[in-house]
């Protein structure tokens, strides 16, 4: 049995990674802003109150683990707002870059000394962070950053190689899930499955990787 922390896991993607690791007999720590009735149901820990942008909660978590051993980390908490250009909202933009790509890796940091050796960071990110893949604009806020994001994996996956934990940078798919409206191609659960298969092959030597919740390669 391994001990996976989840962030945002009140609700869609979070919520099905965690009913996914629970129902295989994984201890689950699910981290949120708001608890819900279905990740307690799921019999995770749930830690609540948890905004992941702010140091003092931070803080607070911390405290909260002390004596915890954390084998998957997953950082799943994250923000998507819409900005076209002549009407941006440069405030946005910095929340965005905050929450997604700042917040983890400043948890990824403070839970250091917690991560076990073999242990794993999985960093939920979006092909919309891909440059390569880019073919419509827009969407500045969210596309810088979760570009933000995939680059402060790539540095991680270097950084903490020689500690024997891995990286792996994940685009879920098009999920239907309350951040996207309703609207996608695959629901929460399934898409929460291909997840926890790419995290349970990730190793050293496939540490690094930009890859699509079902396998496939992505471009940077």
């Amino acid at each position: 049995m391994k001990t996976v922390l989840v962030t945002g896991a009140n609700r869609g993607i979070g919520l099905e990674l965690c009913r996914c690791f629970r129902t295989r007999g994984d201890a689950v720590i699910g981290v949120c802003r708001k608890p819900s009735s279905e990740l307690s149901a799921i019999g995770a820990r749930t830690i609540p109150n948890i905004d992941v942008t702010d140091a003092r909660s931070i803080d607070t978590l911390v405290r909260s683990l002390e004596g915890a051993r954390i084998d998957v980390l997953v950082h799943n908490a994250g923000i998507l707002r819409s900005e076209a250009l002549g009407t941006i909202d440069f405030d946005s933009i910095r929340q965005q870059l905050e929450t997604n790509a700042v917040a983890p890796l400043r948890l990824t940091e403070r839970l250091l000394p917690l991560l076990a050796p073999g242990g794993k960071v999985a960093m939920m990110t979006s092909r919309m962070g891909s440059i390569a893949d880019n073919s419509s604009g827009s969407m500045y806020g969210y596309r810088m950053s979760k570009a933000a994001l995939n680059m402060a994996g790539a540095s991680l996956a270097h950084d903490l190689k020689p500690r024997g934990i891995a990286v792996v940078i994940l685009h879920p798919g098009y999920v239907r899930t309350a951040m996207t409206g309703g609207h996608g191609n695959i629901e929460p659960r399934d898409a929460a499955a291909q997840l926890v298969a790419r995290i349970d092959e990730l190793d050293l030597a496939t540490s690094g990787r930009f890859v699509h919740a079902n396998g496939e390669g992505l471009p940077w």
